[in-house]
């Protein structure tokens, strides 16, 4: 597994949302926070993004993606001073939609928006290091692949055809990882600290993936370094500035995470999970993880 698949993964609680709206002139909703994280797009016309930081709205014309990735509360409306209601979501999570005929002659903008089920509990440093919002401008023959998940999605959504509720589902969570990846490694403005930085760097993203793609093995910071060509202090050096953590430390928890999620996911036994969290011990893993959560591990697989 890639990093950023996992981190995804990782965090993932329930099935993603979305609708494709029209929205006519004057409109203005106020969204609240979630524990999750929320999309919009603008397929046709324009909105403005009251962002929640309280900076100045941002104009989003046809094309434009915004990503509120920590689900903070945010407006999105016709124009900034227009006056915003509250947008309440169905039990199910999803958006109310409105009717698709406005009065003659009123602004038109149709929007993609959308929210995804995360847990804020082990929130990965590469999503929780993410600015208030990610706001990905439309230009002529950028992002192509992001473009195109954008458009197959909406295709979904304004005419469903049969395996609609396997597809859209599947859309959004290709739609998020290309929102992430879009930011991550073309706009984010500095690439040279931070996990951008990191996976973009040949030795640090090279260790990152075999920590993902084999978390069990016991690994050592020569091995890490050594995968990129660099000595163990350099490579310590390295990841440690641009990951935040050295590279054991990270290594442990992101063991901890896995062992997490297959409590909440799986009916492995506790052996099993121990095994695939790189403990050969099922009491030292039980150690290890209640110094890490607070709880032993079957305590916490019942309260998942």
């Amino acid at each position: 597994m890639d990093v950023l698949s996992d981190a995804i993964a990782a965090m993932r609680t329930g099935r993603p949302h979305s609708s494709r709206t029209v929205r006519f002139a004057p409109w203005g909703f106020r969204f609240p926070a979630t524990r999750g994280a929320g999309f919009h797009v603008v397929l046709q016309g324009t909105a403005w993004l009251l962002p929640p930081d309280d900076t100045a709205p941002v104009r989003l014309g046809p094309g434009d993606v915004v990503l509120l990735a920590h689900g903070a509360g945010h407006g999105l409306a016709d124009h900034p001073d227009t006056p915003l209601v509250d947008a309440v979501p169905a039990p199910d999570g999803s958006w109310p939609s409105l009717p698709d005929r406005g009065p003659v002659g009123a602004e038109e903008t149709l929007l993609l928006c959308g929210s995804y089920q995360l847990s804020r509990a082990r929130a990965h440093p590469l999503l929780s290091g993410l600015p208030p919002y990610v706001h990905l401008p439309a230009r002529v023959g950028a992002h192509p692949r992001l473009r195109a998940a954008v458009d197959l999605l909406g295709a979904e959504l304004a005419e469903p055809q049969p395996g609609a509720d396997t597809i859209v589902p599947a859309l959004l969570d290709t739609l998020l990882l290309y929102l992430l990846r879009t930011w991550w490694l073309a706009e984010c403005a500095d690439r040279s600290t931070g996990w951008s930085a990191a996976l973009s760097d040949p030795a640090v993203a090279g260790a990152l993936r075999a920590l993902h793609d084999d978390p069990a093995r016991p690994w050592t910071v020569e091995e890490l370094g050594a995968l990129g060509g660099l000595s163990r202090a350099a490579f310590a050096r390295r990841f440690t500035a641009l990951v935040g953590r050295p590279p054991l430390a990270y290594l442990t928890w992101w063991r901890m995470t896995t062992a997490g999620r297959l409590l909440r996911t799986d009916d492995l036994p506790l052996r099993t999970v121990a095994q695939r969290s790189g403990y050969s011990s099922e009491f030292a893993f039980a150690k290890a993880f209640k110094r890490e959560y607070g709880v032993a591990p079957g305590q916490y697989r019942r309260a998942a």
